[in-house]
């Protein structure tokens, strides 16, 4: 395992990451949390000054936040960026081995004056990076996203195509490696009703998404494709493949929320560092109450200490 300590961001202060974050790390074995936990008082200390059995908290300031939650502010668009900031400077510099983010709100975010479409697009910028590949992870499904939060138009005529489709492929194998699975099974969504039906129902499976796949088997990939959506998920989800494709946001999106609501993550790959994430929003509508649940957040810290513990 790695030394390095992992990163959390609270996301927007107005949100519910504060809360599953202490919620978390409350419910932790002892050997496994960095502080003695007793009726969520925890023990807290700034960074760079150790205390034995206590939690590090790395303070950015912020100005004029609203000091209340459920409320979608710039202040707070600009606190969940500052975060991001540093987060990033401290993995990119060896200080910490992986990034676990609570989530932010893009309204908020894009009212500061940073317009990314939340932390995929976010990270590659800050790192450099040229993309970026969103995957959820859950317990029996696994999905790499060719395309994320763009419209469904620019999804299908813009970003599905068969180099980005090929990356896509390339990215999830090696990752799903990574993981520890030695030859990743993956299977590659359609993007028409029934694969387009030999034309029927549109040409964009044959001309768009066969070719990616051919050339990643060309690769030694084993990888099949384009199946039809509406079958390729629940086959993923009973064992056919250790990873599957989707072609746009909610293609992907939907079967995992469906079935793994509470333990899918979020990760970014294709990065210079790591990085996952809890897969729900800022719940704003009981942001504050302490009703919000913390289990996807116990499911990204577990995640975020596989990523720290292999990377290189």
């Amino acid at each position: 395992m790695s030394e390095k300590p992992i990163v959390i961001t609270m996301g927007d202060p107005a949100g519910v990451g504060a809360e599953v974050t202490v919620k978390a790390i409350a419910s932790l074995p002892f050997e496994e949390r960095a502080c003695k936990v007793c009726d969520l008082s925890l023990r807290l200390t700034e960074y760079g000054s150790p205390v034995e059995g206590a939690l590090s908290l790395v303070h950015v300031p912020v100005d004029g936040l609203p000091g209340k939650f459920g409320v979608v502010e710039a202040a707070c668009g600009e606190a969940s960026y500052r975060y991001i900031v540093k987060a990033v400077e401290m993995t990119m510099s060896g200080q910490a081995g992986a990034i676990v983010t609570a989530p932010l709100s893009k309204e908020a975010l894009n009212a500061a004056g940073h317009h990314y479409d939340g932390h995929t697009g976010m990270l590659a910028d800050l790192t450099g990076s040229k993309s970026s590949r969103m995957l959820l992870a859950s317990p029996t499904l696994n999905v790499i996203h060719v395309s994320t939060h763009v419209s469904l138009k620019d999804a299908i005529t813009k970003r599905a195509m068969p180099q980005r489709i090929y990356e896509t492929i390339v990215t999830g194998y090696r990752h799903m490696q990574r993981m520890g699975i030695e030859a990743p099974r993956i299977g590659v969504a359609g993007i028409n009703p029934n694969c387009g039906e030999n034309g029927l129902f549109g040409r964009e499976d044959d001309l768009q998404v066969t070719p990616g796949v051919e050339r990643a088997k060309a690769d030694g990939i084993d990888v099949v494709g384009p199946i039809p959506a509406d079958t390729a998920y629940y086959r993923a989800h009973t064992g056919d493949f250790d990873l599957m494709v989707a072609q746009y946001h909610d293609q992907g999106h939907i079967p995992v929320k469906l079935i793994a609501f509470d333990t899918a993550i979020n990760c970014s790959l294709g990065l210079p560092i790591d990085r996952c994430s809890v897969d729900h929003g800022t719940a704003f509508g009981i942001a504050g109450t302490g009703v919000a649940k913390h289990v996807n957040m116990l499911a990204a810290l577990d995640y975020g200490k596989k990523l720290a513990s292999t990377r290189g």
